[in-house]
């Protein structure tokens, strides 16, 4: 007779989204660099960029390297290890992190079978530029939160940097780490990517289109050379649905970076691709400058990732811009388009008329009283433009400071552009 296995003896079910990892073997880094991935090293940066003493961060390097981190174990917006530090009993180190949401996912595994390449690299534990841009997976300065039961109140302590470092080098190895960190297992992914791409070939299979008429080569220079009819050409390709896709590249020392290749790459695609549904080209009249500002505002992570901080900084170099005032054009960009850039960097002398029945207007809506410049209404942290499109659009500065940002949306009036600048 058989018995049920009691409770003790049962084997323990898997759990795929708990992890634990043995103690990292110190190791020699010649170059003082932790991780050897594009990923592993933006998430040491995305702990260097937060910390608020370097002197700390250099302990905790020392103490990784030293292999003071025990084993390591991943869940779910948490990495958790005891580190030794100076006194016998280890102290209890972790780093927090947001997992993504149902839509973050969801943009990941869309973007992941869609093209083929991708999975293959994840299953090759190799993560593309471009799923990075598209869900933010990798933590911004400020992302990564630490917690130690020592009483150092560094921010972070030498424990958690040294936590953060080895954490690193395990992303180095798998970057499923990465992914469980964010929320959800490797098995659960790799499953969910099974499905979805078996879905996606069956459905690219039954859409085929038929095969076109040809004309053997042969037959064709013959008739050429003969003088012979020839038959006519087959109809032109139907036009896709979407743009198509770049193919991948590899990280090398001695090319461009790959996430720039893949931008510059999917842009060419969907101008062309526009080019042939309208035989319109809406890139073709900007200027390099507009251009690359279009380039950063369409670009997901909004200069706050690794990868997107790499690209705001070389697109301003190349037109010898710097950062910020590419990000300042960005949020002008977002604001409205070609048109709020020209009002971020383009004072005008408005006629008589709109710009003049804008201070009674802001004043009988009970707010202070605004200066006037050419085109501008100013107090000392908030500011009106009004644009050649008669749009007012809103801006917002430090009191005192001549630093002033597009924020909200434009409107045809000052009381609204103003009122939604200051939130509703």
């Amino acid at each position: 007779m058989n018995h049920p296995r009691s409770a003790r003896g049962a084997v323990p079910r898997h759990d795929d989204r708990r992890r634990s990892f043995p103690q990292v073997a110190p190791r020699e880094a010649p170059d003082g660099r932790f991780a050897a991935t594009w990923w592993g090293n933006a998430w040491v940066e995305a702990l260097e960029d937060t910390a608020l003493d370097p002197a700390r961060l250099a302990r905790g390097k020392a103490y990784a390297g030293r292999g003071h981190v025990d084993a390591i174990t991943v869940t779910p917006g948490r990495v958790v290890a005891y580190v030794h530090g100076s006194r016998p009993r280890p102290y209890r180190t972790e780093i927090r992190m947001r997992t993504l949401g149902d839509d973050g996912w969801e943009r990941f595994l869309d973007e992941a079978t869609a093209r083929p390449d991708h999975i293959a690299a994840l299953l090759d534990k190799d993560v593309p530029h471009a799923l990075e841009a598209v869900t933010g997976l990798l933590p911004a300065p400020g992302d990564l939160v630490p917690d130690c039961s020592c009483p150092d109140d560094g921010y972070p302590c030498k424990h958690a940097a040294a936590l953060c470092y080895q954490a690193a080098r395990l992303l180095d190895e798998d970057p499923f780490v990465l992914f469980l960190m964010r929320g959800r297992g490797e098995q659960e992914l790799l499953a969910e990517l099974t499905r979805r791409n078996a879905a996606r070939s069956a459905a690219e299979t039954t859409a085929a289109a038929p095969p076109m008429p040809t004309v053997p080569a042969r037959a064709a220079l013959d008739a050429t050379t003969s003088g012979a009819w020839l038959p006519p050409l087959p109809p032109p390709l139907p036009l896709p649905d979407r743009p198509g896709r770049p193919a991948v590249f590899p990280p090398d020392p001695e090319a461009p970076d790959p996430l720039s290749l893949d931008l510059l790459a999917s842009e060419a695609a969907v101008r062309a691709h526009t080019f042939l549904a309208t035989g319109h080209d809406p890139v073709a009249a900007l200027t390099p400058w507009q251009d690359a500002v279009r380039l950063a505002a369409a670009h997901p992570g909004s200069g706050l990732t690794a990868s997107t901080r790499a690209l705001y900084r070389d697109l301003a170099y190349a037109l010898d811009r710097t950062p910020t005032d590419l990000a300042r054009a960005v949020a002008a960009w977002r604001q409205g388009g070609a048109a709020g850039l020209a009002v971020l960097e383009e004072p005008w002398d408005p006629p008589a008329g709109p710009f003049d029945r804008a201070r009674p207007a802001l004043l009988a809506a009970d707010f202070p009283a605004f200066r006037p410049w050419r085109n501008r209404l100013s107090t000392e942290s908030l500011q009106l433009r009004l644009g050649r499109d008669g749009l007012w659009y809103g801006y917002e500065s430090d009191g005192g400071r001549e630093d002033w940002w597009p924020r909200g949306e434009p409107d045809t009036d000052p009381v609204g552009a103003l009122t939604d600048l200051l939130g509703g």
